[in-house]
This record gives structure tokens, sequence and C-alpha cells, in this order.
């Protein structure tokens, strides 16, 4: 899964090392701590990958290092033992270049003295830890070719977003950074939008059962990912109204307080059995269990399209907030369909997710609104102290809610049009 744990000491020091996979790049957490153990708040990180399991050790290096710094670039050569017990097992060499001050010319030049002093490049780096154990590194997401059948397709889409939910699980029970739990959030959405669009392709008991898994692990997102939304949005808007907001700084650490209590119960919820349960059935979803059936995406996409523009032609010209609410989630289950379709949909399939994207953007913040104003009068109620804050924060979702009614027709008749578009 690419995750690295590793402890180092250099020059007497010891320090534990976590690697994460992070979309295209990696996060890397650092503790200092004799090798002993793995610190707690490490290993606490990883139970989605661990399941129960314990953790050994799988190798051991000794790596001596030298540094030298040429054509402005710096030249780092690593030479190293991999060790079993005290017997040096097997040795390998390895040299990086990396341009500091120099041009491509420069990297060029140094390139080609290596390859006369005999180095042979790697091509794909592969790290350290990889060539100690003889294995590959982790391979890259699949994406759905062209020519891939319907099965082959869900397959595929289904295992890409378990990567993602694994990918943020350990971000999520850190808390510090927000778009993790969004990122598992959507993951666990997305995958329940498959499932459903794609359930002709799939065994019925199967697709529904694990649409319930989802669907129970979503709930448990949801109120956290909420308050979040609101934070971000209530810090903005208080700070905006200087000296008017004072009043509301109350407010702010009540809904902090709700935040840090609504993630405990996130990560209560990832340590439970029957979320390990649902990992292992992801994992097996790869393969899932198909009936035959030689439904088209495309097809399955105009399906979800039409069910959207019904949606749609019963809301009338002002409809209730919760009505809008529904209307967001039927423009998110056709966005996903065109995912899922992207390869038969081509062009026009990227265009009506662009534009569905939009359209749940304008929806969302009209949604956030309805929500922020509920949750402020809520609290004034208890704080007459913050009336007047309150009082200015409620205008401005209202604000918010106005431009979003006002801006959504428009951009539905957008959507209507490209989904047309999508499915001639």
């Amino acid at each position: 899964h690419g995750v690295t744990l590793r402890h180092r000491v250099e020059d007497g020091t010891g320090l534990w090392q976590l690697k994460l996979p992070r979309e295209s790049a990696r996060l890397e957490l650092e503790v200092a701590g004799q090798a002993t153990r793995p610190p707690v708040e490490l290993v606490d990180l990883l139970p989605a990958y661990l399941r129960g399991r314990q953790l050994v050790p799988v190798a051991r290096l000794r790596t001596r290092r030298e540094t030298i710094r040429a054509n402005g670039a710096e030249i780092v050569d690593d030479s190293v033992s991999v060790l079993e017990g005290q017997r040096v097992a097997r040795r390998f060499r390895e040299i990086e270049i990396e341009l500091v001050e120099g041009d491509e010319r420069d990297l060029r030049q140094l390139v080609k003295a290596m390859r006369r002093s005999g180095a042979v490049e790697q091509g794909t780096l592969l790290p350290k830890l990889h060539r100690a154990l003889g294995i590959p590194a982790p391979a890259p997401s699949r994406t759905i070719e062209k020519d891939a059948s319907p099965g082959e397709a869900l397959a595929v889409a289904l295992g890409h977003e378990y990567r993602e939910l694994l990918i943020h699980d350990p971000g999520t029970r850190r808390g510090v950074d927000p778009e993790d739990l969004h990122q598992l959030r959507v993951a666990t959405r997305r995958l329940r939008a498959f499932l459903r669009a794609a359930g002709a392709l799939v065994e019925k008991e199967w697709a529904v059962s694990l649409r319930e898994e989802l669907g129970w692990l979503g709930g448990h997102l949801g109120p956290a990912r909420d308050l979040d939304v609101m934070l971000e949005r209530l810090r903005d808007e208080v700070a905006a109204l200087g000296e008017d907001g004072d009043g509301a700084a109350g407010l702010l650490i009540v809904l902090e307080e709700e935040r840090s209590a609504a993630y405990a119960a996130v990560v209560e919820v990832l340590g439970d059995v029957r979320y390990f349960a649902l990992l292992e059935r992801l994992e097996s979803a790869v393969a899932p269990p198909l009936t035959g059936d030689e439904t088209t995406l495309a097809a399955i996409f105009h399906r979800e399209a039409k069910r959207m523009r019904r949606t749609f032609a019963a809301l009338g010209d002002d409809p209730a907030d919760e009505v809008l609410h529904r209307s967001r989630i039927a423009v998110k289950r056709a966005r996903y369909a065109a995912d899922l379709a992207a390869p038969e949909l081509g062009r026009p399939g990227e265009r009506f997710v662009a534009i569905a994207k939009q359209l749940q953007d304008v929806l969302g913040d009209h949604q956030d609104a309805v929500f922020a104003e509920a949750r402020i009068r809520a609290w004034a109620e208890s704080e007459p102290t913050g009336a007047f804050a309150a009082g200015r924060l409620v205008q401005l979702e209202r604000d918010r809610k106005g431009e979003a009614r006002a801006a959504w027709p428009a951009t539905w008749q957008r959507l209507d049009e490209a989904a047309r578009r999508a499915v001639r």
C-alpha cells in the first residue's frame, strides 16, 4: 500500500518515521525515540492496514552516505547493507542527483559522467526497503480503459475508491486536516453510488448488503464533516464582522467542542470490528460477483440522468429548502454515474461532470446556509448576550441562501443540456 514505518539512527539520535501515501505525494510523520517499540501515536494511525495483525520488523539496513555538490547539483551516494542479525546478507549502492542551482544541461552532463563511470539508471525510483526485500514498488492506481466491459469498469472504480478510503483513514484519525475526513466520506458515498447505479451488473444481495454497511459508515462521518464545514464558514464570517462579531466568540467555542466530540466518535467507529469487516469486503470487491448483465455504462448514466431530470421537473418555482437539498443528491448520483461511464461518454460526459460539480456547489452553499442559520439561532436562544452578533450572522446566511436560490436555475439549465448531449 506504499506505507512505511521505520526507525532510523543517525549520529546517535533515534527517530521513528511513518510515511503515508497522499495522492501524488507522501505525508511523513516523525517521533523521536528508541527502537524498543513503535510509538503509540504512529501505530494508532494504522489499524485500517493492520486489522488486528501485529507489527514486526521486516528489514534492517545500514547506510553510509556521502554528499557532494557539483555543477549546480547535490549528489548523494548511498552504500546500503542489508543485515540479517550481525551478518551482511547483501549490498547495493544508489546515487541520486538533484538540481539545486544548475539547469537541465548541467544535469545531462552529470548523467553522462555517471554512465561513463559504470552507473546504471534505475528507471522508476524504487525505495530502499523494496530493494532490500526484493519486492516491486506499489502499482499505480488502475484506470478504466476505453475497451473495458461494464463489469471491469465497475471493478476498477470500486478498487479506486477503496484505496482512497485507505489513504485518508490515517489522516481522519489524526483530525488535523479536515480534507481527510471529507475525502473519506466522498469515497464512501461514491462506492454506494456506484453500487446503486450499476446494480444490474452485480448480484443484488451482495450489492445491497455492501451499500448498507457503507451507509452505516457514512452516517457516522456526516456530523463531524458538517461541523468542519460550518466552522470554516463561521470563522470567516465572524472575522469579517470585526468588532460586531465579538459576541459570537462563544458560538465558535461551542462548535469547536462539538467538533472534537464528533471526531472522537468517528475514531471510535474506525476502531469498530464492523468497520474492519467492511474493509475486508471492499478489498474483495475488486472482483465483484457479476451477473452477466450486458447493460452499458452509458445506459446506466442515461437512467440516472432521467431520474435527475424528473426530480428537477417537480421542483417548481420556489421549492422548499429540504426539497432543494434532495435535488442535490440527484445531481450527485448522476455525476457519479457519469464518472463510471466516462470511457463511453467521452468529452460530453466530462462536460456534464464539470457542470454537475458547479450545481452541487451552488446547492451545497444553499444547504450549508440553511444548516448554519438554524444552528446560529439555536445558540442565540441560550446566549442572549450574543444576540446582536447572531443577528448579523443570520443575515449573512440568508444572503448566501438567496444568492444560491438565484443561481441554481440557470446552472440547472446548463446541466440539463449537457446531460442531453452526453446521451446522444
